[in-house]
């Protein structure tokens, strides 16, 4: 819409990215802290409260009471701000959106099956789930290959030739690359905040690659991958951003409400959507170093257990591991957005290491 504004009505200042970005990240910020609480007080109304798993630790009993779906408003404020700040015939990001919006609603109808059926494992099955996933994002990495007709090419960290060229394998590898950073923030979503900052620090980093790459003198400077058209996607990615952090004021320890399935699959399936554009699908690796300590561990600890009956871990992921020892919830936490911050520093040097 604002883009249009500067074709119609030659406002100059719309036409730049950065500025619609910036305005992005603001409007959804402050459509998230205005409706959250009065969405927190209409789920407490309904006992639309998030179901705890039997084996979680103690501690996590006294939260039966905290509402879920949290990710619906932040996804609904997101959405009015990209509708509003970015332009709408741009194919990457329609793709964007079809992203969010499909794994929102897988996420929303697991939320839903666990509030009326009182327990959290009365959502979709692990197959159910993961069979939507794939479909979901099937449809996303089939317009990113026929619609867009975006480039197949592998690329490594740190070195700026692509190795192969993936042809139509690139579409089962972006399959898998959504499903997975969209399941691994899931896993990670499991303290109050634990998954909310390594998420915007994920966005940002990526958000910075698809900038650079949507710019042709950039990308060509920094010897990155050039994505033509791709650079909308920023708009996109501050919105998110804006409504995640002010999703943030309410989740942070002691949490008002959790952000639920709808809220972490759609976050985590945009950050593949976003590696996958950029061309750093190993490099999301790195960048979202938390999420996939948290998901090693849980491989680890089925793996472990069900082929020599022993635990590698107290408990799996590894957050409740440490809540198992006796670290204090909000000390987990920090610390873990501390990995994070680390993390994607490290990411951002490729950049320029190439």
């Amino acid at each position: 819409m604002l883009y249009f504004l500067y074709q119609i009505f030659s406002i100059n200042l719309f036409q730049y990215i950065t500025v619609r970005a910036g305005t992005a990240f603001f409007l959804s910020f402050v459509l998230t802290i205005y409706l959250m609480p009065r969405f927190i007080k209409w789920a407490k109304a309904r006992n639309a409260n998030q179901p705890i798993y039997d084996l979680a630790p103690k501690t996590h009993q006294k939260k039966s009471k905290t509402p879920t779906m949290g990710g619906i408003v932040f996804l609904v404020a997101s959405l009015i701000a990209i509708v509003i700040c970015a332009r709408m015939n741009n194919l990457f990001v329609l793709a964007g959106l079809a992203c969010i919006i499909l794994f929102g609603l897988i996420g929303m109808e697991d939320d839903l099956a666990k509030i009326v059926g009182k327990k959290n494992t009365a959502g979709l099955t692990p197959r159910m789930k993961m069979l939507l996933q794939i479909l979901a994002s099937g449809i996303v990495a089939f317009i990113l290959y026929s619609g867009i007709d975006l480039a197949t090419d592998f690329y490594i960290p740190f070195y700026k030739y692509p190795l192969f060229d993936m042809n139509i394998l690139a579409i089962g590898f972006w399959i898998l690359v959504m499903v997975s950073a969209s399941n691994a923030v899931n896993l990670t979503d499991g303290l109050d905040g634990l998954a909310t900052v390594p998420s915007i620090l994920s966005i940002l980093s990526l958000g910075i690659f698809v900038y650079v790459g949507g710019n042709a003198f950039l990308s060509s400077y920094l010897l990155l991958p050039k994505v033509g058209g791709s650079g909308e996607v920023v708009i996109v990615a501050t919105a998110i951003m804006g409504s995640v952090v002010g999703f943030l004021w309410f989740n942070c320890y002691p949490a008002e409400i959790f952000m639920g399935d709808s809220g972490s699959l759609s976050i985590g399936a945009f950050i593949g959507y976003m590696a996958i554009i950029s061309k750093n699908e190993i490099l999301l690796i790195l960048i979202g170093f938390v999420f996939v300590l948290e998901t090693v561990s849980v491989i680890l600890q089925v793996g472990s257990f069900k082929t020599r009956k022993k635990r590698i871990f107290l408990m799996a992921p590894i957050h409740h591991h440490f809540e198992v020892k006796g670290w204090p919830e909000n000390k987990i936490i920090v610390r873990f957005w501390i990995i994070a911050l680390l993390s994607n520093l490290l990411a951002l040097t490729a950049l320029k290491i190439r």
